[in-house]
């Protein structure tokens, strides 16, 4: 039987991969974007769930991955306080996780930005899904297709970002 019990070296390792994400959100709250729709966003912080699904080191696993995901949108709307955006971060980053987990099957090192885009794209379709659930105004569709091109331009830079980074330590270590 497989221990899930993590060594001293990868739990550091998630920590500071959690702290790095919990940042990037942080910080990208703050930016303000020029387009005036609701949920449009860079997702920079989506990048450290890229580098992690496709660098994952030792006894890693996905649900690793998915546990700093969590941890990210937790803490990350705790310190905005952004409370109410819970339920749209938490649908989208599921969407986007299982679309990454998915495409890292079908996708080689120099298309992990295709990743990224349909990570974006199922961001934005969870959000707009929760949406629709929680305020009962099916109407909110409408948004979906700014939304998919926002999510086109900002998948494929943290998609390119992530790729280049992997490129750049494919020969290097760290855990």
């Amino acid at each position: 039987m497989k221990s899930n019990k993590k060594t001293a070296k990868e739990s550091a390792y998630l920590a500071i991969l959690a702290a790095l994400a919990i940042g990037i959100h942080v910080a990208e709250s703050l930016l303000p974007i020029p387009i005036p729709v609701p949920g449009v966003k860079l997702g920079f912080a989506n990048i450290i769930t890229l580098f992690f699904l496709f660098h994952k080191p030792g006894s890693m696993s996905a649900a690793d991955a998915f546990t700093i995901l969590v941890i990210r949108i937790t803490a990350g709307l705790l310190i905005t306080g952004r409370f109410m955006a819970f339920a749209y971060s938490l649908t989208g980053g599921i969407f986007a996780f299982l679309a990454i987990l998915l495409s890292k099957r079908l996708v080689t090192k120099k298309q992990i930005w295709v990743a990224g885009v349909l990570g974006a794209i199922f961001h934005n379709i969870g959000q707009i899904l929760a949406a629709m659930i929680l305020t009962g105004t099916p109407w909110i569709i409408v948004y979906l297709p700014i939304l998919i091109i926002a999510a086109i331009i900002t998948g494929t830079l943290t998609g390119i970002i992530t790729q280049m980074v992997l490129l750049r330590l494919e020969n290097h270590q760290f855990v």
